[in-house]
């Protein structure tokens, strides 16, 4: 299996793009030689089947949407509060709205895995393993809300970035003043 972790990078951030911008069908291992400007087969050195594709595309996608050293670093000086847990679910949500094509390729996985159960198994554990990391980063930082309250962040998230790149209920609500909402809703008191 090839190495080159740069190219392999390349490649998958490819597949975000054509994944965004045609959706699932449109992801083939062509389509991402061609977006990447590399050598017809090239693709398919690095990955070599569809669900090996797929499996590092959620690779790339977790890389790209993590939060930065330095944002955790500035947050992590202040002391645990809703304010900081709503701080925290603000930047979440910012991240996937700046980076709209790699949400939407997010979205179109998940749709693509819910059709081909052979495509479920990548993204039930990177969807398992990003959620367990949620809940410990929760915990450590003596976070308000526990497991359960996680979860329904997860679902509240989707459905606001889902809404925020379609079409909006409401196009002029404020995205922090929803996510505030959210979190004076769902945060116990």
């Amino acid at each position: 299996m090839a190495k080159n972790e740069e190219r392999r990078n390349l490649l998958a951030d490819a597949g975000i793009a054509v994944l965004a911008r045609e959706g699932s069908r449109g992801l083939t291992h062509r389509a991402i030689d061609a977006e990447a400007g590399a050598p017809t087969g090239t693709t398919s050195n690095y990955f070599r089947s569809r669900p090996a594709l797929v499996a590092g595309i959620f690779q790339r996608i977790g890389d790209r949407l993590a939060p930065t050293a330095a944002d955790l670093e500035i947050r992590s000086a202040a002391p645990p509060s809703r304010e900081l847990f709503a701080d925290y679910v603000r930047d979440i949500v910012r991240r996937l709205l700046e980076q709209r094509e790699v949400t939407l390729a997010l979205f179109e996985l998940r749709l693509e895995a819910a059709r081909h159960p052979e495509l479920a198994a990548s993204l039930s554990r990177w969807q398992r393993d990003g959620f367990e990391a949620d809940v410990a980063f929760n915990e450590a930082a003596a976070l308000p809300g526990g497991r359960r309250e996680v979860a329904l962040f997860h679902y509240a998230i989707d459905g606001l970035v889902f809404d925020q790149l379609t079409s909006p209920i409401d196009p002029g609500a404020r995205t922090d003043e929803i996510v505030d909402a959210l979190v004076d809703g769902l945060l116990p008191s």
